[in-house]
Parts: C-alpha cells; sequence; structure tokens
C-alpha cells in the first residue's frame, strides 16, 4: 500500500471534496423524500445533519467469507437510520430520537482512522447504515482516491433506497451488501415505520444488479471484488415473510444471485416481551425458510448455524463492538 502521510491527507482540497453534501441543502437521498436542510436545525426523519457522524471504524471480522476473509473489512458505522426497525441489534446508534454529537468526527480524522487500518493489509471498505449518508459516502471515496488508494467499497445497507441514489453510486461502489427485510408490506409497517418497503427495496436491488450483474468474482485470496449479496433476516413467528422475500427475489431478480440467510435473531430489550420477536429462531422456522431456497433453485450464498444469534450482539460502547 502507498505510504500516506497527515501532510498528505491535511493537503487535500476540502473545499473541493465536501461538495457533495451540498445535495443535503434539500435532502431526497433516501426514500423518505424529506426535503429537509440538513445544514439547519430542521432535520428530517433521520435526524441527521449534514456533518460526519460515525460511531466506530473498524476492522470487522463478522461479514460474509468473501468480504471479511482473514483479516476483516474496515468497516465505518453512520449512525441514525432511515428505519427504526424495533428490533434493531444497533439500537445503540441507530435509534433517532438519541443524541449522537459525541459521535461527529471531521472528515481529516475519518480518512485517518480507515488509512491506519487499510495499512494493515486490509483491502476493502464497508459504510454501514449508509442510505442516509450517501453524499458522505461519496466525500470520502473520492477523498481516498484522491490520496491514490482504491480499496473495494461496499455498501451495506438496509435496502431502504431509491434507484436514483443507487445510480449516483455506480462509479463509487464495487460491492453492494443490501438487505431484503420484507416481502409483507404490513410487517414493514410494523416493525421498521415503513409503508412501502417491497417494492422500494425491490426497485433499489434492481438497479443494483443493472451495475454488477449475478457474479461475484473473487481475486487470488477468495475476496470479493464486485458484485451483490442480498442479505436476509429471519424473524422469528415470520417464516412466511422470509420465504415471500426468496421467492420475489427467485422471479423478479434471479436465482443466481449470493443469498445471505441469517439465523442470527436475538430479541434486544426493547422487544424482549414481544409476542413474536421476543425469543430467538426455532430449528422449524429456520429449516423451513433453508428449505424454500434451495427448492427454489438459489446455489450461491452462506446460511448460519442457528446458534448465530449467541455471536452476533455487538456493543456499540465498547472499542470493538463485534466481539468475534
Amino acid at each position: 500500500m502507498k505510504i500516506i502521510t497527515n501532510d498528505d491527507i491535511k493537503g487535500l482540497n476540502y473545499s473541493e471534496l465536501l461538495k457533495p453534501l451540498e445535495e443535503l441543502k434539500n435532502c431526497r437521498i433516501c426514500p423518505r423524500n424529506c426535503k429537509a436542510d440538513r445544514f439547519s436545525g430542521k432535520l428530517g426523519y433521520c435526524k441527521a445533519d449534514a456533518s460526519f457522524r460515525i460511531s466506530s471504524i473498524f476492522a470487522h471480522q463478522g461479514e460474509e467469507p468473501v468480504i471479511s476473509g482473514d483479516k476483516g473489512i474496515c468497516n465505518i458505522f453512520f449512525t441514525n437510520c432511515n428505519l427504526q426497525c424495533i428490533y434493531c441489534q444497533n439500537h445503540q446508534i441507530s435509534c433517532n430520537s438519541l443524541d449522537y454529537s459525541a459521535h461527529l468526527i471531521s472528515l481529516e480524522e475519518t480518512l485517518k482512522q480507515i488509512i491506519a487500518i487499510l495499512s494493515s493489509g486490509i483491502n476493502h471498505v464497508g459504510f454501514v447504515s449508509p442510505s442516509h449518508f450517501i453524499p458522505q459516502v461519496k466525500v470520502i471515496i473520492n477523498a481516498l482516491r484522491q490520496l491514490g488508494l482504491n480499496p473495494v467499497f461496499v455498501y451495506n445497507s438496509n435496502g431502504y433506497d431509491t434507484v436514483e441514489s443507487i445510480k449516483g453510486l455506480e462509479d463509487y461502489i464495487d460491492i453492494y451488501l443490501p438487505d431484503f427485510k420484507y416481502s409483507d408490506e404490513n410487517l414493514g409497517k410494523k416493525y421498521s415505520d415503513v409503508k412501502d418497503y417491497p417494492d422500494t427495496a425491490l426497485s433499489a436491488i434492481k438497479e443494483m444488479l443493472r451495475q454488477k450483474g449475478t457474479g461475484l468474482p473473487l481475486n487470488d485470496h477468495d475476496y470479493a471484488m464486485k458484485g451483490i449479496i442480498i442479505r436476509h433476516l429471519v424473524l422469528p413467528g415470520h417464516p412466511g415473510n422470509s420465504i415471500g422475500v426468496l421467492r420475489t427475489i427467485a422471479a423478479e431478480l434471479s436465482n443466481e444471485l449470493h443469498i445471505s440467510l441469517m439465523a442470527q435473531y436475538y430479541p434486544t430489550y426493547q422487544v424482549n416481551q414481544h409476542e413474536f420477536l421476543g425469543r430467538t429462531l426455532t430449528s422449524r422456522e429456520y429449516d423451513k425458510v433453508v428449505s424454500e431456497l434451495e427448492y427454489l433453485g438459489f446455489e450461491n450464498g452462506w446460511v448460519q448455524e442457528l446458534s448465530s444469534h449467541e455471536s452476533y450482539r455487538p456493543d456499540f460502547d465498547s472499542e470493538k463492538p463485534f466481539n468475534l
């Protein structure tokens, strides 16, 4: 890797780099279409302003094997979210009613932390929950490229993105890692405060597919270099929703896509008394969804052990939130 000095970082043309943030004066970058001026005190649904609000930047080894490999990925976890899932495992940093002023970070410091991780031999940079911070994502990528760095960039979103925003990322993102949470629109309303999730997510992923195709080419070290991986978290009590998601992907996208079918759900304190969400998955529920995955002809991707819920429990008050 090219050696980058602090003087190199300080010497960037920041006024030019920050121009993508102008979109946030009339914010329509996610499907909420708030039209909020995020440079003012009148914020939109996500309650995020025009600054860089980043909870954590660290080498994460909990992603799919072709993303994390044996070294990990440099993941950038943004605060706030354009969904408000009542069961979110990242609730410490995604709840829009919390004050994230302590997570304000400069672009210069952001770059320093990313570069320090890349210097360890990691060559993937992931943006986690980026749908409401797309201009900041572009700024970070442009800055790294101006410094002569071109790692593999991964867009790890909840799937609630606009087609227009995804089109605008075509020259920036190498790998899309979207969720496809719901085929049942009512569950989206009930659990994530969103009325149009299935159609919106499907349209966004169709655009990702147009850009990247169904393949997931690997380098000599078995790291993915470009493509799409669709994630789906199976929720307890709702295997029918998961089956609907898989059928939608097979019918509307392709059964050649890579699917990451996750069993890692666990009830956070907000839902530990919920009639459905207050428990982990049963083997019968997960096996039913896995059987449908196989029946539909999906041969690429990953399934998890049912015990995975014991491992994926982040603590964002810790320097390394995931103990993996």
